[in-house]
This record gives C-alpha cells, structure tokens and sequence, in this order.
C-alpha cells in the first residue's frame, strides 16, 4: 500500500510521553522505522531509526552526552542527525554522507508527536486538559493489525454499540441511532448525538448517570482528519468527561491507539477503574475491525454499503479524499 503524500505531513502519535526515558525508543511511523530520544535537558527528539554505516537500529544503542550512540561501533550522532564521532577512526574527517534524517517532534497531553514532513495541520487544543478542572487517566495503548482509519471509524459508530458492548455502552433492546448531522470545517468534523445508554455496571462505576433513571448520553464529537478525536460526554448536569483519542499509523494494516480520558468527578477513583475498562471495551472491537477486509477503509464508496445512520463514516471519506489524505 501507498500511502498518500500529505500523510507524511501530519503530527501523529508515536508513543505515550512515559515510554520515552533515558534510553532511546523505538517504533514505525507509516512504514518507517523511527527512534525517539531525550537530550539533557528533556527535549524529545525524532530521527530515522538506522546508522549509515551498516544499518543498524540506533534505537539499540544509547544517549551521551547529548549524542545517540549506535550499538554496534558506537558512532554518535546529535541531534541534527549528523555523526560528529567515529571512535574506530577519531583523526579522520567525518564523511558528509555519514548522518540520519531528522523529523519534528513535541510533546502534548502526555504524548510524543512526529511529523515527518513540515505538518499541515495543528494539533487540537482541549482547554479540560490544561486548565486542571478534569483528571486525566492515559489508557491503553491498543495494537492493531489493521489500518489506523479502522480504528478511527470504529471509535465514531454508534451502529455497534448494542452488539459489540451490551450493558457497557448500549443496550440490545434500544438499537436504533439517533437523527444527526456532520458539520465538516476544513480538516474538522462536527457532530453530536443525544442518546440513551446503559446504567453503570457494578463493575466499571465510569459515567456520571447513577442519579438518572433514564440515562441519556450527549456526545459531541471533533473528529481532526487524519486519524485524532476529541469526544466531550454530559448527562445534562456540571459532570462531564472529555475522550481524547489518536492512532498511529505505525504500518499497512497495522496501528496503535491511544485514549486518554479526563473528567471532573470521581476524582479519588483508582485509575486502573477506567484503564481496565477501556481495556475490555478495545478488546470487544479489536476482534470486530480486525475480520474487516479490506484492512483499510475503503475511500471509494460503492465498494461498501452505507445507510443514514453511517453519516460520520461516509462524511470521513470524504472529507479524507478531498483532504488528499485517502489511498
């Protein structure tokens, strides 16, 4: 699979900010193999995954003094990607060739971000996440063997909920999906649902509808092309929760979810409430996307069949399309 050129310029997900210690971190990004590392000071930095010299994954090596040291003959190289040492030849000049791409990389809710060509997009501003009013529990991650836009279309299907989550996210006897509408601005989906859900299991105590008799779930999605979602959940009252969920395009037909949640209630709960919970729900639908054939949504409609309560999928096709964001 080919994958579209403006994908290259998006900031994806590559890691959660805790994976990435003293030690260089290692993962694939859209085929390609990159190592994430820490200078001195914190600062992440992003490069190809590869010593010029014989081929070997930098991520194996080491961090000194600001240099990511190869693991088999110990060439540095700094943060610009160029070797500056040769230890088995240390009078000779450094060959020009004798460096590995660079790419951008930041840090935002807890995540390391890379693009590997100048971005094109910003990331979403989520105010709940930086403001203090919500706590945040990270989530995951959840790997996948499909494509990371499976994943994300799974994420905005109200369709499966009965079926694939009974008792957790709907319910069998209410199957139907609501009337709504796509807004789409630019790279940006806009759309809300108003619904009824499930009460809360003994088991997993996470929405803030123990008090309602009927409980109903208002859900406003942003949907940020090419594979970010920001999910905002009320039950009418102050109680709210903020989803913020992203895929890493790690492959073709393989990715990597990430889901952190923030809300302002049930501050004291552990978070391993919400962890174990996404855990099992991720689990029920991982099952489900990954039988999907083909692996990648299909971007050419009559390929599939799609009725009225499809209208997030059908507005995310298009909207990647003429994005220039499809295969």
């Amino acid at each position: 699979m080919k994958f579209p050129e403006k994908i290259f310029a998006c900031w994806h997900p590559v890691a959660y900010s805790k994976e990435v210690k003293d030690s260089p971190y290692g993962t694939f990004l859209l085929d390609q193999a990159i190592v994430i590392w820490r200078s001195s000071d914190g600062t992440t930095h992003a490069m190809r995954d590869l010593c010029i010299h014989r081929g070997t994954a930098l991520s194996l090596g080491w961090v000194k003094e600001d240099c990511l040291v190869c693991p088999y003959h110990a060439w540095e190289y700094d943060k610009k990607g160029a070797c500056v040492f040769i230890p088995q030849a240390p009078e000779t000049q450094i060959p020009e060739k004798a460096k590995t791409p660079t790419y951008h990389c930041q840090e935002k809710f807890g995540l390391v971000w890379v693009a590997l060509k100048d971005p094109v997009y910003p990331l979403p501003d989520i105010p709940e996440y930086e403001d203090g009013s919500h706590k945040l529990v990270e989530t995951g991650p959840f790997n996948w063997k499909s494509d990371a836009s499976r994943q994300v279309e799974n994420f905005t299907d109200f369709g499966h909920f009965p079926w694939v989550h009974p008792g957790l996210l709907g319910d069998k006897e209410r199957p139907e999906v609501p009337d709504y509408k796509v807004h789409r601005d630019g790279a940006v989906l806009h759309y809300s649902v108003v619904r009824p859900e499930a009460q809360n299991s003994d088991e997993f105590p996470i929405f803030a509808n123990e008090d309602v008799v009927k409980p109903e779930r208002r859900s406003v999605y942003r949907l940020h092309l090419p594979y970010t979602i920001v999910l905002r959940l009320g039950w009418g009252g102050e109680k709210g929760m903020v989803y913020f969920f992203v895929s890493q395009p790690m492959g073709e037909n393989k990715c990597r979810g990430y889901c952190i949640i923030g809300r302002n209630y049930d501050l004291e709960e552990p978070d391993t409430v919400l962890q174990n919970f996404e855990q099992v729900i991720f689990d029920q639908d991982k099952r489900i996307v990954e039988s999907q054939r083909p692996e990648q949504v299909p971007f050419d409609f009559a390929q599939e069949l799609h009725l009225k309560f499809d209208a997030v999928a059908m507005n995310y096709r298009r909207a990647m399309k003429a994005e220039g964001l499809s295969y």
